[in-house]
């Protein structure tokens, strides 16, 4: 039984700008025929390589073949409803051969922490209203109508605060500094290969909170709770790794302690946001070398908790520090 072909995303460069055109002009013209034809069907291997060195694209490749595009425009929104640095989605496209298998989910992802570590703090684009599908796609990834035109609709979300973390030593100092960001009851559901640094941002956090020790992966236990050790709320740090679904996690009795705590989940994602509609979602991947320490962290919220992240981090970012926001 053969592989499934691999799926690759990478950072596209001017010399991919024939291949970025091969896949927008199949996607666009597979599209139905309503309105005005589709301005992407113009675009010319010249002028996605001026795109590319105006902003920045990505291009996905499965099996080595061409299978998706994005687009991205770095530019400042003059709106006093918008951040000051917005990225710019354009010719967000998958070729017909290879839709419907999560390719453009993972490709606006990968956009958003890039755009992110260049320092915007939200995301938009415009979306033809005679695709009422399209707009219920980029719903179900947050983002949200800005305003409403004849032909487009405006669409937007916040992008999540990136972190660039070059040591060990760095990632306690954002797990003490996020410290004094979160309050009791509040969900961190932290994502992050084996080794990428989950255990070590938890020990930080738990030393911003001044609770007991040591902070050590509850690998083996499931959870463990950390007291304070003053007037601060608990840490209950939970590894998910070994749970096969949400419903072992309800034999842990978080809901004892959600409310006076802050619980961080381990390897959460799938499993835990059944806790809480208000959660914060930390993500920390590895740079790609293996000899490089340098840890890139995205903090996301979710929730009315969260609404505003950037200004909540900005209140308490640390002057000189390792915000790139």
């Amino acid at each position: 039984m053969s592989a499934e072909p691999q799926l690759d995303l990478a950072l596209a460069v001017e010399s991919d700008a024939p291949a970025l055109v091969e896949v927008i002009h199949a996607a666009f013209g597979a599209r139905r025929a309503a309105g005005p034809p589709p301005a992407g069907l113009l675009e010319t291997a010249a002028s996605v390589a001026k795109a590319l060195r105006d902003g920045f694209g990505i291009i996905a490749r499965v099996g080595g073949r061409p299978a998706g595009a994005v687009l991205v425009g770095l530019g400042v929104d003059a709106s006093t409803d918008l951040p000051a640095a917005v990225a710019h989605w354009h010719r967000v496209s998958v070729h017909p051969d290879f839709q419907r298998h999560g390719i453009a989910t993972a490709m606006i992802e990968l956009a958003e922490e890039l755009s992110a570590l260049r320092g915007c703090t939200f995301a938009q684009l415009g979306v033809r209203v005679e695709f009422p599908e399209l707009l219920a796609w980029w719903r179900r990834l947050g983002y949200e109508v800005l305003s409403r035109g004849d032909l487009l609709l405006q669409v937007g979300r916040e992008l999540p605060v990136a972190f660039e973390v070059p040591t060990a030593e760095d990632m306690v100092r954002l797990g003490e500094w996020l410290a004094r960001v979160v309050r009791p009851g509040d969900l961190i559901i932290a994502t992050g290969e084996l080794g990428a640094g989950k255990t070590t941002f938890a020990q930080g956090l738990g030393a911003g909170l001044g609770v007991e020790g040591p902070v050590v992966s509850p690998t083996f236990v499931l959870s463990r709770v950390h007291r304070s050790t003053g007037d601060g709320p608990a840490l209950v740090h939970v590894d998910a790794y070994r749970l096969g679904d949400a419903a072992e996690l309800d034999d842990i009795d978080l809901d004892e302690t959600a409310g006076d705590a802050v619980t961080l989940v381990e390897w959460g994602e799938g499993v835990a946001e059944q806790l809480s509609e208000d959660r914060l979602l930390l993500s920390i991947e590895r740079s790609g070398d293996p000899a490089d320490e340098t840890r890139f962290v995205f903090l996301r919220g979710e929730g009315e908790r969260w609404e505003q992240l950037h200004r909540q981090i900005q209140a308490v970012a640390p002057t000189g520090g390792l915000l790139h926001d």
